[in-house]
């Protein structure tokens, strides 16, 4: 496991890292980052949300100047580390002085993501895929050469990954290679939560199928070369969506993701797991929040900001929730090629891409990611260049771009 770095705060860390390695496509710039952490104290959540704020209001004035003047690659270039910067702001909001400004900084997160999307050549295509009695809204990114129909991917964000997050998770690095990329907010993410309200669900292939079905529609994208790559939680919900939807011709997890439960039941003592057996939600939100008063108010924080896109205010109503996310022997009903990362050092699912390659009956390559190649830990956030090297050209020989 790679020692920490940039924070004795073990979540800032790794965010940090993340961050920095947004770097690579543009996402950040690693002086920005570094004279910014140099103001905030490890586990100071106020002073992450006032210092990431300032600055992305910074560069977002520079990203207006830009465009005011007629600076198109500039003013392209600054909105997006904005929107980065806005989004990281938000990660600990949970745990500041006033949680309720999270709906608003994620909103300025998002402008200046549509600000970036419109500014590149070809300019992203801002979409509403049908879903139930409302739409998930979306970006399609065509590739600067050709005019189609594409070889697509459908890029699966996280649990609270952000929208401008997505470019430098997958969306730069398939434009690059030719490939149509979509980004798209399904329930309890991004848009869909701050926006509507809408909260998770576990049987994604309800998420998906819609998908593919605006895709198939669209003239420009081949029905024959339609991939899917999931990100971080995402890892769950497209081996669950690919169990029931037969239509995409290859799939990829980064990371496998067998049992989201696992990360939260881990910390959970027998006595708590008995009373959520036992029916008793007032006696177990009771333990929880005297086990969390001990745990101190980083512990808290982490809580509530991780069950807010289950839709739920109890802890009892939370974990009966997450223990749904189960793929299990389903994974055997997938038969399109898998492409599986298993990056050293994974934090929240541990062992459990080696299972699912383990599991599955379809074609399937295990890619391991280590420390000593810079690439540990959850989604390799400081080697996203090492990692689309090895997944793009596996993908090359599956399904051309």
């Amino acid at each position: 496991m790679e020692e920490q770095r940039f924070s004795q705060h073990k979540q800032m860390d790794f965010e940090i890292q993340a961050l920095l390695g947004s770097c690579y496509y543009g996402g950040a710039d690693c002086g920005e980052i570094l004279s910014t952490i140099d103001r905030i104290e490890a586990g100071d959540f106020e002073q992450w949300f006032l210092q990431w704020c300032s600055l992305a209001e910074r560069i977002e004035r520079i990203a207006h100047q830009c465009a005011g003047a007629g600076h198109s690659v500039s003013a392209r270039q600054a909105f997006l580390r904005a929107a980065n910067y806005f989004s990281i702001a938000n990660l600990f909001i949970d745990g500041s002085r006033d949680p309720s400004r999270g709906a608003a900084t994620w909103q300025r997160h998002y402008d200046c993501w549509g600000r970036f999307c419109a500014r590149l050549v070809p300019a992203a295509e801002k979409v509403a895929i049908p879903y139930k009695s409302t739409a998930m809204p979306g970006y399609l990114f065509r590739p600067p050469s050709g005019v189609g129909p594409h070889a697509s991917i459908i890029f699966n964000n996280g649990s609270d990954g952000s929208n401008s997050g997505m470019w430098h998770f997958g969306v730069a690095a398939a434009l690059e290679r030719g490939y149509a990329a979509l980004v798209f907010d399904g329930p309890g993410q991004n848009a869909m939560l701050w926006q509507q309200g809408i909260p998770f669900r576990h049987d994604w292939e309800r998420v998906i199928t819609p998908v593919v079905d605006f895709l198939l529609g669209r003239g420009d994208v081949d029905p024959e070369r339609i991939v899917i790559s999931g990100l971080s939680q995402g890892g769950y919900w497209v081996l669950r969506a690919l169990a029931f939807e037969q239509r995409i011709a290859a799939g990829i997890a980064d990371p496998g993701v067998m049992d989201v439960s696992s990360s939260f039941f881990c910390h959970l003592p027998a006595e708590m797991t008995a009373l959520l057996d036992n029916g008793d939600e007032q006696e177990f939100n009771r333990a929880m929040e005297a086990g969390l008063r001990e745990a101190g108010r980083e512990a808290e924080q982490n809580l509530k900001w991780r069950m807010k896109p289950y839709g739920v205010n109890s802890y009892y109503q939370l974990y009966r929730l997450v223990r749904q996310y189960k793929v299990g022997d389903l994974l055997q009903k997938i038969r399109c090629p898998m492409f599986i990362a298993d990056p050293e050092g994974e934090q929240f699912w541990p062992g459990q891409a080696a299972r699912v390659a383990k599991t599955l009956k379809c074609q399937k390559t295990l890619a391991p990611f280590t420390a000593r190649e810079g690439a540990a830990w959850h989604c390799e956030p400081k080697a996203r260049s090492l990692y689309d090297q090895r997944m793009f050209d596996w993908l090359a020989g599956v399904v051309p771009a």
